[in-house]
């Protein structure tokens, strides 16, 4: 395991009139060298959590263990529901991944392929900013690792109740504004030019069904996009019931690995500390 150096508390992006919105970094030590580079998004319903907590099932030690072996991570907190409706958490994903292709050099990390890794609200925010996304510019990916995302916001029930998660989110119940629950879901946006992406879900998931990955999957490989699925036996949400959660871990990193850069190199914005 290499040794890793953590750089807390990077302001990636300003909206007027909201907090700076901040990052993360984990990265191996040594000499600046060309790395695979994931930007990780959290779960919470859209509604909580944070950077600095990933899934009790990994451990505190997730995003040091990532970068132990070698991978970069840029773990990043977004506007959450109660501060800003949808797009806003659409919107400072993008706006993460435009920071690391910019900054990261500055940080002794050229960036190899970048992947966006998110599980839940998070899986659906790494989908949704990956598939939409304006061609090849800053803040294309070149790669997802969704676990148990939520894709199709029309799908997940709640009808009528303005307290879901799903309501808070998009600022009404997805039943009162189908157009935008629509836009919202990654389901409407799978296209041939997609980047890939890895999704893991629990068979047993009762929080957000299997099926909103199954029928992911199916659509963006009918796009002519690539999308492995895996099925958990016996896992439902939050990995809870898993018998081998570091392997799941082992197969998202084998994923990750497996990518190559899909973008030229960038223009180089500001560079990091010292």
């Amino acid at each position: 395991m290499r040794e890793v150096i953590c750089h807390q508390g990077i302001e990636y992006t300003e909206v007027a009139g909201f907090r700076p919105l901040e990052l993360d970094l984990y990265r191996p030590g040594g000499a600046p060298s060309r790395l695979p580079v994931v930007v990780h998004v959290h779960g919470g319903g859209w509604r909580r959590g944070s950077r600095r907590h990933p899934l009790p099932a990994l451990g505190d030690g997730f995003y040091q263990g990532l970068a132990g072996q070698g991978i970069a991570v840029a773990a990043v907190d977004y506007r959450l529901s109660g501060e800003a409706r949808y797009p806003a958490a659409a919107d400072d994903v993008r706006a993460a991944v435009a920071w690391v292709r910019r900054a990261l050099p500055g940080y002794g990390v050229m960036p190899g392929p970048v992947v966006l890794w998110g599980d839940s609200a998070g899986g659906h925010l790494a989908l949704l900013a990956a598939l939409t996304s304006t061609g090849p510019g800053d803040t294309g990916v070149d790669g997802v690792v969704a676990w148990f995302p939520v894709t199709d916001l029309t799908a997940m029930g709640g009808e009528g109740d303005p307290e879901t998660r799903e309501a808070l989110f998009l600022g009404a119940p997805p039943s009162l504004v189908p157009d935008l629950a629509r836009e919202a879901s990654p389901l409407t946006h799978v296209h041939a030019g997609a980047p890939p992406v890895l999704l893991m879900h629990g068979d047993s998931d009762t929080l957000v069904p299997p099926d909103q990955s199954i029928r992911f999957a199916a659509a963006l490989t009918a796009a002519g996009g690539t999308a492995a699925l895996e099925l958990v036996p016996g896992a439902s949400h939050f990995w809870d019931g898993a018998r081998d959660v570091p392997g799941i871990v082992a197969r998202s990193v084998a994923f990750v690995r497996s990518l190559a850069p899909r973008q030229s190199d960038r223009a180089r914005g500001p560079a990091g500390p010292g």
